[in-house]
């Protein structure tokens, strides 16, 4: 290798040397706050490195289920019963849990996400992502093909449309905390002339 190409390498390799150094630098004396958002680098190669943790025969998958009412509304109950506490009902991720995590839980409503093919969306929610907040998901039983997770896939592609009639019937499957059920047993008890309400404490 001639003498000037040869410097021309080590002189990149320094350069990426000190770009990383530094890069790793700027996270270190920020903390490691799941408050944080990624920066611009951090989410790009984890974009990537996702794509390229993903078979190629899974991205190339199409969705087999035709967009049907049953459909959606199945996969509808199935995200507010489960996914909605980070995801949102909306698919927006503005939930307590979803702005905590690192990173922060998609907006599923915007090209980053729809832009997925269906292939790479269920492969997601059949496998999740590691380092994230995001678990594996999907009946393993069911081989290759899982027609709950399709059904999620064929939801997430409606999530730009949805309305506010389905918004408010997804507000009604949401799991109930302990506190909202027993709010509940105490008004059916009143209604029931069982017992008499407790007055409710604001903070």
């Amino acid at each position: 290798m001639p003498r000037s190409t040869l410097q021309y390498a080590l002189l990149i390799l320094l350069v990426a040397i000190a770009a990383v150094s530094l890069w790793g630098w700027t996270i270190v004396s920020r903390g490691f706050s799941a408050r944080d958002t990624p920066g611009s680098v951090e989410t790009f190669i984890a974009g990537r490195i996702r794509r390229l943790a993903i078979p190629n025969a899974a991205r190339e998958a199409r969705n087999p289920l035709n967009t049907t009412p049953e459909v959606l509304a199945g996969a509808m109950e199935h995200f507010a019963d489960h996914c909605s506490i980070c995801h949102a009902n909306d698919g927006t991720g503005n939930t307590p849990i979803g702005r905590g995590l690192y990173p922060k839980a998609p907006d599923m409503t915007q090209p980053e996400t729809q832009s997925l093919s269906d292939g790479e969306l269920y492969y997601i929610i059949r496998n999740g992502i590691r380092l994230s907040g995001m678990p594996a998901f999907g009946d393993e039983s069911a081989g290759s093909e899982d027609a709950e997770s399709w059904a999620l896939v064929t939801f997430i592609r409606h999530l730009p449309q949805i309305t506010a009639e389905e918004l408010a019937a997804m507000k009604k499957m949401n799991p109930k905390s302990p506190a909202e059920m027993e709010k509940e047993e105490r008004i059916r008890k009143y209604l029931a002339g069982e017992d008499e309400p407790e007055p409710e404490h604001h903070h």
